[in-house]
């Protein structure tokens, strides 16, 4: 049943109606979209401010760019993809992949592209939410933000970095019409995108200046093309892929012993990272700046099979000392050296628990979703909802990450919850529903109890997964089937809901999407 909207704005012309707004269409919103339409679902529109689908893995097309779970597990359940041609995938291939997903399952015109959220906010005499786009003005009933993660470059505060006169740009911005080739270039960063950048353009520049703040823990990246025997079986042998799958699933789910429950358990694998480092850096100096001062697991586990030999190259410098500056065409540092430069690549991640797109969500009270989190820290339940937002479901919300495994698997199981939560909205003409603060509390306090004995908590490092509360509000502490158990069913009783009937009386519109999807395109065959 669709909920009356009250029509209180001047441009009610100009106004968009629909019952679910999704925000956002990576592997999440994408996700969302076809699972919607396959339950029979079909008043939803996915607003992007991109201009195709893929999230992350559109954004991301810097040189070397890949990821680091397996192929075979980094995809849909629903959808596996028997053309990978390698163990690792690179990002043109996700990219492609997620593109054919899309078209695949007929979702592409519920899409509105180029449509960048400028604010959501809940109006509690109607009961609706009113979203600003770039593309206009939308009302809607529910909204689910498929914002991922991984989506807002994170800058770093340095002075004089304004007035750097070369190429300068974030990896996740990677400038394709600059030329790096015979040029002195700088990567700020050693993190994941960096240890792929480095290799990447460290033949062809002319000197490579990497600065590192923290050695990552590094391991062999066991990738290899596929051979044509196994693309056969994976076409046309029946569940030999998701035998496959199968198998990787588990064979990650063993880390979270280590990583969760007891870190002692994570020795095996900093003893292997210990011996790929000394196999491939001969240098003693070179070798212990690369050494990590803290327990593998603490900050992300890294895979690299030529981060460390492309270091060891002659026309690469490993800086360590900090940066002081950044002057109109170099880096000081902190010794007061100043290397000269003609680029700068920026490689220092993304805002995750302090994300910008926080502040523009208003709940009821009129807060925003960053007021919220500073004041309390990055909390939802079940990664799903958030107490004083009502109607709005999460989808990559708070401690959902992982640490070990395909976050493709944590996003099927919260749109699982998803489309149970709006089916039971729908079955029972339900006005609004809000998680119960005690509820979300409670979550909290076992979520929390339970990373105390993580390696995240005791592993000696300080990371991106922790909040300033010292709180780790990112990542999941436990099994991925345990959470898929968790979210298998919307749990009405933990929230407050209200009937339509018993909302205040509201007059104008009926919500109805603008975009028709008919039922043939909605279910796959």
């Amino acid at each position: 049943m669709s909920l009356p909207v009250t029509d209180t704005s001047a441009s009610a012309a100009d106004t968009r109606y629909v019952n679910t707004l999704i925000i956002g269409s990576g592997f999440a919103g994408l996700g969302a979209a076809i699972k919607l339409a396959q339950a029979g679902i079909t008043d939803y529109v996915v607003v992007e401010r991109g201009s195709d689908v893929g999230g992350t893995w559109r954004d991301n097309s810097y040189p070397g760019a890949a990821c680091d779970v397996p192929s075979h597990l980094y995809s849909y359940s629903f959808a596996l993809n028997p053309e990978w041609t390698r163990s690792f995938s690179t990002q043109p291939e996700i990219y492609k992949y997620i593109q054919s997903v899309a078209n695949r399952y007929k979702v592409l015109d519920k899409h509105i592209f180029d449509c960048d959220v400028v604010s959501a906010r809940w109006d509690e005499a109607s009961s609706q939410w009113h979203v600003s786009t770039t593309k206009g003005e939308f009302v809607a009933k529910i909204v689910v933000s498929a914002v991922g993660a991984l989506c807002e470059p994170s800058l770093p505060d340095i002075k004089g970095i304004e007035g750097f006169k070369g190429e300068i740009f974030h990896s996740s911005r990677w400038n394709h019409d600059a030329d790096l080739a015979g040029k002195r270039v700088a990567v700020i960063g050693t993190g994941a995108s960096a240890i792929q950048i480095v290799p990447a353009i460290g033949k062809k520049v002319a000197h490579l200046d990497v600065y590192q703040r923290t050695a990552p823990w590094i391991l062999p990246r066991a990738d290899r093309e596929y051979t044509k025997l196994e693309h056969l079986a994976f076409k046309y042998v029946p569940g030999f892929q998701k035998l496959c799958r199968t198998g990787i699933y588990w064979m990650r789910e063993t880390q979270v012993v280590g990583l969760a429950k007891a870190p002692v358990f994570m020795k095996p694998l900093q003893f292997a990272a210990e011996r790929h480092l000394k196999a491939q850096i001969k240098d003693k100096a070179l070798r212990k700046k690369v050494t990590p001062n803290f327990q593998i697991g603490c900050k992300r586990m890294l895979i690299s099979n030529n981060y460390f030999p492309t270091l060891a190259q002659d026309n690469v410098d490993l800086v360590t000392e900090g940066i002081e500056e950044v002057t109109a065409n170099g880096i000081v540092s902190k010794t007061g050296t100043t290397r000269e430069i003609d680029a700068i690549v920026v490689a220092t991640g993304f805002h995750v628990t302090d994300s910008p797109t926080f502040a523009g969500i208003f709940g009821k009270d009129g807060r925003s979703l960053a007021e919220v989190f500073d004041e309390t820290g990055m909390q939802g339940y079940k990664g799903a909802a958030v107490a004083n937002f009502p109607n709005m479901f999460f989808l990559v919300g708070p401690n959902t990450g992982l640490g070990h495994s395909s976050m493709v698997f944590m996003i099927e199981s919260q749109i699982n919850y998803l489309v149970d939560a709006i089916a039971t909205i729908d079955k029972y003409d339900i006005g609004t529903v809000e998680v119960r603060k005690d509820k979300q509390d409670k979550y909290n306090k076992d979520l929390q109890a339970a990373m105390s004995k993580s390696v995240w908590s005791n592993g000696g490092c300080a990371s991106w997964y922790m909040d300033k509360h010292g709180n780790n509000t990112t990542l999941w502490p436990g099994f991925t089937f345990q959470f898929r158990k968790a979210t298998q069913y919307f749990d009405l009783s933990a929230y407050r809901s209200v009937s339509i009937s018993d909302l205040p009386a509201v007059t104008g519109t009926t919500i109805t999407s603008t975009i028709d999807l008919d039922d043939e395109k909605a279910v796959v065959q």
